[in-house]
């Protein structure tokens, strides 16, 4: 059987996802890509090296730790740091998982000559009649991951494994159980790695190379000052609470406009859109759209949206416009928007801007 190395977080889903392949016959090595570590010398929830190097003694396979500390700082969290600064709202696993984690269990696998990599997301990877490669959604959509995976690229795809698509959370942890892996109860991560503790606004000031930007003014949406805001940093399209104004009425998020410092609050309804434009599109299960051409679909705008119908078309530079047939709600510049075929399978996505 081919070799293949697994990227092994110290999490559950990585530790079954290597356990899988080893029963099934591959040449398994596991491999955790170092990321990040906090001030006091821990390592972050995406790479906890003693609960990885524990299992993979456990299941009676190799492992090793890679250092990607540089890459990450300079894929991940400097992008985060200016976009928020830009008042945009990013999600840096995206990034991570091309740049970084992607891109260094291929560099590993080329050093140790294995032919695949792993991991232990919801998701698979599909080989289309069309020849190419593309991210399908998890069986059971409460825990699906594709959507943090449109960035792949077509040779990242055709070298990956993703046993886990197929199966609920409670039976990897059943499988766990049963193969006595120490992990098996392990909770899950739920915050960014980088921000365990949820501040994003003390993260971004702890860690910007330049200015902060300070207070400015919540304005409505013709212009008019409604109050002092502490700073466009604390704030995200669709945000409802933290605002600190009394309107009589429940107000919201509307826009940020970092040139300005001002935070733009509106009622509910004026969150709604029905058109939204990407720019930094990546395809999978199709080469490209062209400007004018369109294809129909149904899109995410965010991890947790569950999907709307809709139409995409090709836009000028390269860029996405997507029509859906319902409002959506909130779509934050910064976040990504991604497009599936009707089997689940991952067309393409987008910066939102």
């Amino acid at each position: 059987m081919p070799r293949v190395i697994v990227g092994m977080s110290g999490g559950v889903d990585s530790a079954v996802c290597a356990y899988l392949l080893k029963a099934t016959g591959y040449d398994v090595i596991g491999i955790t890509l170092r990321t990040w570590m906090t001030s006091d010398g821990k390592d972050s929830r995406c790479c906890e090296i003693d609960d990885a190097q524990r299992v993979a003694d456990e299941i009676g396979i190799p492992y090793y730790v890679r250092n990607c500390m540089s890459e990450f700082e300079e894929r991940v969290t400097k992008p985060f740091v200016s976009d928020y600064i830009k008042g945009l709202t990013p999600n840096p696993c995206i990034p991570c998982n091309r740049y970084v984690k992607w891109a260094g269990m291929i560099k590993a696998a080329d050093d140790m000559q294995a032919q695949f990599i792993a991991t232990g997301h919801y998701a698979s990877t599909v080989k289309l009649e069309n020849g190419r490669y593309t991210v399908k959604k998890a069986l059971h959509s409460d825990k699906d991951q594709a959507y943090m995976l449109y960035r792949l690229t077509q040779d990242q795809l055709a070298r990956t494994l993703m046993p886990l698509g197929n199966l609920s959370k409670d039976e990897v942890r059943n499988i766990a159980d049963k193969a006595g892996l120490s992990v098996a109860s392990k909770a899950d991560s739920q915050e960014i790695c980088f921000v365990p503790d949820g501040d994003y606004a003390g993260y971004i000031e702890n860690n910007s190379e330049g200015t902060v930007p300070g207070e400015g003014n919540f304005v409505d949406e013709e212009g008019h000052i409604l109050g002092r805001h502490k700073g466009i940093i604390h704030y995200t399209v669709g945000q409802r609470k933290g605002l600190g104004l009394a309107m009589g009425e429940p107000v919201f998020v509307k826009e940020i406009r970092a040139d300005r410092d001002e935070v733009v609050i509106s009622a509910e309804e004026a969150l709604f859109t029905k058109e939204v434009l990407c720019r930094d599109v990546s395809f999978q299960s199709i080469e490209g759209l062209s400007e004018g051409e369109s294809l129909k679909c149904s899109a995410k705008i965010r991890y947790r949206h569950a999907g709307e119908e809709a139409e995409i078309e090709g836009a000028k530079d390269g860029g996405i416009m997507i029509h859906f047939k319902d409002p959506v709600r909130a779509a934050s510049p910064g976040q990504s928007a991604v497009f599936y075929d009707a089997d689940g399978c991952v067309i393409g996505g987008g910066i939102i801007v």
